[in-house]
């Protein structure tokens, strides 16, 4: 049973950074791709950074240059480093996961079976 726990959220003044992880059971990252998504109450979730097992990774073009998404596989932890943050990255966010990946489709939701719980960013201005 595959299983994501994120963790490292929380409030910052804009500008700064803060780091999340998701912590990884029971899936198998070397065969599919992860993703970060992230959603505000009212809005459609959105895909915020994806990685695939060999090393590609994709962002959304709101995040380029501030979010970094990476795998600590001797943990089997998920990261995304978020520095410059601003008011409009307020939101919940998801770790996802999947096996089946296309790289036109990793920014989209559906293309994700398993999901965390989700966890709050909120920076202020």
């Amino acid at each position: 049973q595959v299983q994501l726990v994120e963790s490292g959220g929380g409030s910052v003044q804009a500008g700064g950074s803060l780091r999340l992880s998701c912590e990884v059971s029971g899936y198998t990252f070397r065969r599919g791709c992860m993703g970060w998504f992230r959603q505000d109450p009212g809005k459609e979730r959105e895909g915020v950074a994806a990685l695939v097992s060999d090393g590609w990774t994709l962002y959304a073009d709101s995040v380029k240059g501030r979010f970094t998404i990476s795998k600590d596989v001797a943990n089997d932890t998920l990261l995304l480093q978020m520095n410059s943050l601003k008011p409009e990255d307020t939101a919940m966010y998801y770790c996802a996961a999947s096996y089946g990946c296309s790289t036109s489709d990793l920014l989209r939701r559906d293309a994700y079976p398993y999901w965390g719980q989700g966890i709050q960013v909120t920076v202020s201005s």
